[in-house]
């Protein structure tokens, strides 16, 4: 095996001709694992490829390019990845010509390893080597070696060619990576340290995307409410908020993630008073003690994390707020989980994302003492969902026979005759396709019935 870290820089104009013939016909499959970050790095790696005259399968057999984009934020989402990797091994037995690529969070950590583990790959491309995608494929096609690319000293944004997975919203990258060194994530070390783009870069591409018929962006990054700070020139998130809110095209803007320790009441502000941000917040507090809080290095303290929740709620009356929990984190007594089961009942979030604590190798927290047991994990996450599951119920159910706007997304996955579409509070719901709305199109639909996780209703005509 020969290992080459490419360094060269590729002109996709230059050389998009003298390639068009030789790829017309060929195919890729994308495989994305993890975040919205990940869902947008892959639109800009399929970009690239149609750049150059690849052309989009769904099925495996007939790609001459595979892209398995990673996540490592947990372990279940490297062993996914891992399974996945094995599985492609046959592909490559009957048809040597097929590259095989391995890109994201998991590539940057792992980088060459992933070679000794599975020789069947062909490339490993970091998260701040998007761009080099072609360049490395030409290595490959050339010599047929392995080839990597995972320098982080690269700058964290490219001009590169986009192919949009949605018909009428789009990812917009506003910033990348984390300066918060929470001691249970990788991110930090994956994804680099906090670099936001440029306002004038943003709604250049904002604007691009509302001209070709895009209704809903949403803005990406890793703490949004950092955003700017990097650039030291006065900007925030609020300024960008107030700036995007003035692009003529879009109707709605989302945003991810927000984190409470740079989260102000002047963002809130900007939230509230703009005419196209949504009125969902996905606010993370992880868990409901102190203490434990402190361990984990989120740099706020519960107190400070409900001043913000009835601040924004009294901002914003029809407020949908939802959060990330994490159970079972090293040294979490009975106590400290029951404080989180206290905030639930004092916040009653409209949804909580859930999850058990999983060491990840290289972080502070897994040496951590006082490892929880997998088996108390499990009881307490189940717990933890009892309890949110009766307010993210009973909050569904205050939405019975009210109306809402919509903008329909298309069928659901498991039957073509019920379509679906999410309000601007990021609920999803369901009524039965009578064939007179479009995907993309916004319309009026009345909910009939809310349950736990999805709205039952009916178009209003």
């Amino acid at each position: 095996m020969v290992l080459y870290t490419v360094t060269l820089n590729y002109d996709f104009c230059e050389k998009r001709r003298e390639y068009m013939d030789f790829q017309s016909n060929r195919f890729y499959h994308i495989i994305s694992y993890g975040c919205q970050a990940n869902m947008s790095d892959s639109e800009h790696y399929a970009g690239q490829l149609e750049e150059l005259g690849y052309h989009n399968t769904e099925d495996l057999d007939t790609a001459d390019v595979i892209l398995i984009n990673t996540c490592c934020v947990r372990e279940t989402a490297e062993d996914k990845t891992l399974g996945k990797i094995g599985e492609l091994k046959h592909l490559k037995k009957q048809n040597p010509d097929l590259i095989i690529a391995v890109t994201g969070c998991m590539a940057q950590e792992w980088q060459d390893k992933l070679f000794k583990r599975a020789p069947h790959i062909d490339l490993v491309i970091g998260t701040h080597n998007i761009h080099k995608l072609i360049e490395l494929i030409r290595e490959r096609r050339s010599k047929a070696d392995h080839y990597m690319a995972a320098d982080m000293t690269l700058p964290a944004f490219h001009d590169m060619p986009v192919k949009r997975f949605q018909k009428f919203f789009a990812w917009i990258p506003i910033m990348n990576g984390c300066n918060k060194f929470c001691t249970y994530c990788i991110v930090p070390y994956v994804r680099g340290r906090e670099v936001s783009r440029p306002i004038d870069a943003i709604v250049e591409e904002i604007k691009k995307v509302a001209a070709e018929g895009y209704k809903e962006i949403t803005l990406l990054g890793q703490n949004v409410n950092s955003y700017g700070l990097d650039l030291k020139d006065g900007t925030d998130f609020s300024k960008l908020v107030a700036a995007v809110d003035d692009i003529d095209g879009i109707e709605r803007v989302r945003y991810m993630t927000s984190h409470p320790k740079d989260m102000t009441f002047a963002m809130i502000d900007a939230i509230a008073d703009s005419k196209k941000v949504v009125n969902h917040m996905h606010l993370p507090i992880q868990c409901g003690s102190d203490e434990l809080l402190k361990k984990m290095n989120r740099g706020y303290t519960v107190e400070h994390y409900l001043e913000l929740v009835d601040y924004a709620r009294k901002r914003m009356p029809d407020l949908v707020l939802t959060t990330d929990i994490i159970v079972g984190f090293p040294g979490e007594t009975e106590a400290m989980f029951e404080d989180t089961l206290n905030l639930l009942k004092r916040v009653q979030y409209d949804m909580a994302y859930t999850f058990i604590y999983s060491p990840r190798t290289g972080t502070p927290a897994a040496k951590m003492e006082d490892q929880i047991p997998q088996e108390e994990k499990s009881r307490r996450l189940q717990r933890l969902m009892d309890v949110q599951n009766v307010y993210s119920l009973a909050k569904n159910k205050e939405m019975e026979d009210h109306v809402y706007d919509v903008i329909v997304e298309g069928p659901t996955k498991n039957d073509a005759n019920h379509w679906f579409g999410r309000t601007t509070g990021n609920k999803m719901i369901i009524w039965e396709n009578d064939g007179s709305v479009a995907i993309g199109d916004t319309v009026p639909v009345q909910v009939d019935k809310g349950q736990t996780w999805v709205l039952k209703g009916h178009l209003v005509h």
